[in-house]
């Protein structure tokens, strides 16, 4: 009997993160605000180069060219790996990655900065705690073939 409920409690957590996975809709303070990307929360599942505490931190992105070039590599990249593009507005870009296996998405933010050179980013997941350092590999991933382009 206790197996049969321990069994069933698995299957109805897992089908329950299956569908919070697929389902997730974006969250709201995605985008610019005030020249700046949504700050990191304390959980360890967000990294930005606009952040300076150990563990959220990346480097910035140089970049040179006009917003429409340095947008455009942008994109390239980022369907390379595997991201959708969900909306791009100005200097500003948006897309996500979904987990092979349980379909969690995770959102990537770009801002190009075009007076000083740089791209500011932000990758975080949606759902969960921790991302065993997925979103930092996303962006170092990014900003490797960002420079090999």
């Amino acid at each position: 009997m206790i197996y049969k409920l321990t069994t069933l409690i698995v299957i109805i957590s897992v089908a329950a993160l299956f569908t919070a996975a697929h389902f997730s809709s974006p969250p709201d303070n995605l985008g610019i605000n005030g020249g700046k990307l949504t700050p990191c929360p304390s959980s360890p599942n967000c990294v930005s180069t606009q952040e300076t505490g150990k563990g959220h931190s990346a480097q910035a992105f140089k970049a040179s060219g006009s917003n429409e070039q340095v947008m455009k590599k942008l994109r390239s990249c980022i369907k390379k790996m595997g991201g959708k593009i969900t909306s791009r507005s100005g200097p500003y870009l948006h897309a996500e990655f979904r987990s092979r296996w349980f379909r969690f998405v995770d959102d990537l933010e770009c801002i190009y900065d075009e007076a000083e050179g740089k791209i500011d980013v932000r990758s975080a997941a949606r759902l969960g705690y921790s991302d065993f350092g997925v979103n930092k590999k996303r962006v170092d991933e990014l900003r490797r073939l960002f420079e090999e382009e």
